[in-house]
């Protein structure tokens, strides 16, 4: 582990803007992967026609994704800056990966745009800034990527930025702390260092901009909280779930509520990186080891917490929600799945309280009959089988939750308060 201050990071944007090469250069250039792997990559992608895809091939290690030439899963890679340790998580872009971006960004601390030069604000642009600011990440630094293509033109760059600056208007982004940068990814313009090619740019590199990202402060002090992203049985130790703290520290001895699958213990052995560890805390991937659990007691979705301060439970829970894209309208009684952590639950939406001015967040309407793309409203949501989830107010990471119906996003929220069972 490196002492610097760590924080995570997504790289969010359209498909085929250039995430994963952009990823591959960040680790190249950051001396996390060695040149020899590269020249490996570059080797492959060239025997299967991909050539310039050495670098989205660092990320893109299986197989099947080599095929498609797309990202699927989120893939984990540390790299570092002066002042950080970086954890990037490559979010995809495809829209059918949109809930492993959604899993992806609820785990960033910050973001980085990707946006291509040659193609400006696309679907899938406006999903992810969308997703970024529903999920809590408040820095975003805009790549404008793919400079290589429009030849360095300045007015290109100018096009996109102020796309792009519509685009987080539009959902309340702070625009004054975004810093865009002109890059290319794959000949490596302003990513390590300034470019000749934008002569016309004077503002930081995207290293530098990483470096100047504010410190994340550590949620220490609140109650433990680790959704569970898997059980596994492992030979000699037993039963071990693993996921990554969100909040508050856990340490061998403690005494652990699991819920909602309301079960319980003391902590045996917590472990990171395979290697025993007296203390974990937020950030941190942990497996740990729990008394008396067996595999089939707790599962996925599940959330770890004090067993004197156990994760609440909801009966109901109201909930801020903004639809993204709806075919037709939503109505009380529409039961579609949401995502929050690492549970996926089917909700019904009991009664739709406010809508809301999107713009201003003031109430625009009581009890309205319905709700459509582009609306904002304060919903009262009934979980069909038992979800722990937390007000955003008190335990931000465990209060987010993004909606999914036919294969798409089509809202996300904040919970504002639980009605507990």
């Amino acid at each position: 582990m490196s002492d610097k201050l760590h924080q995570n990071l997504a790289i969010i944007g359209h498909v085929d803007h250039g995430k994963s090469t952009l990823v591959g250069r960040l680790l190249y250039e950051t001396g996390s992967v060695p040149e020899h792997v590269i020249e490996q990559h570059k080797e492959e992608a060239e025997e299967k026609g991909k050539g310039g895809f050495e670098f989205a091939y660092v990320m893109d290690n299986l197989a099947e994704e080599r095929e498609r030439g797309v990202t699927i899963d989120i893939a984990h890679q540390e790299f570092d800056t002066d002042e950080y340790n970086f954890t990037i998580v490559d979010c995809p872009g495809h829209r059918d990966f949109v809930k492993n971006m959604i899993t992806g960004a609820s785990q960033a601390d910050n973001a980085v745009l990707v946006v291509a030069a040659d193609d400006g604000v696309a679907p899938q642009t406006r999903e992810h800034v969308f997703l970024a600011r529903t999920l809590g990440i408040n820095e975003l630094i805009i790549g404008v990527n793919k400079m290589d293509l429009v030849d360095y033109e300045e007015g290109k760059y100018e096009e996109v930025k102020d796309e792009v600056t519509d685009l987080l208007n539009q959902v309340r982004f702070d625009t004054e702390n975004a810093s865009f940068i002109p890059i290319s990814a794959f000949e490596g313009d302003n990513i390590a260092e300034a470019s000749d090619n934008t002569g016309w740019y004077s503002g930081d590199t995207l290293l530098e901009a990483l470096n100047d990202l504010p410190e994340v402060e550590p949620p220490t002090d609140a109650p433990l909280r680790l959704p569970i992203q898997d059980v596994y049985t492992i030979s000699g130790i037993g039963t071990v779930p693993v996921g990554r703290i969100e909040t508050g520290t856990m340490e061998p001895g403690n005494n652990v509520s699991f819920q909602p699958s309301d079960v319980g213990g003391e902590v045996k052995t917590v472990e990171m990186h395979h290697e025993e560890v007296p203390s974990a805390g937020p950030g941190d991937n942990v497996g740990f080891n729990v008394r008396g659990i067996g595999k089939d007691d707790i599962r996925r979705g599940d959330v770890c917490g004090p067993a004197d301060d156990p994760p609440s439970v909801a009966e109901t829970f109201q909930a801020q929600l903004v639809v993204m894209q709806h075919p037709s309208v939503i109505t009380s009684g529409y039961t579609p799945v949401f995502h929050a952590h690492t549970a996926q639950v089917a909700c019904t939406i009991e009664s739709i309280d406010q809508k809301l001015d999107p713009s201003t967040g003031e109430v625009a309407e009581e009890n309205p009959d319905f709700i459509q793309s582009g609306d904002a409203a304060i919903v009262t949501v009934r979980p069909q089988k038992p979800l722990s989830i937390e007000p955003s107010g008190e335990i931000p990471e465990l209060g987010s939750f993004a909606v999914r119906d036919m294969g798409q996003t089509i809202a996300a929220g904040k919970v504002l308060e639980v009605n507990e069972r």
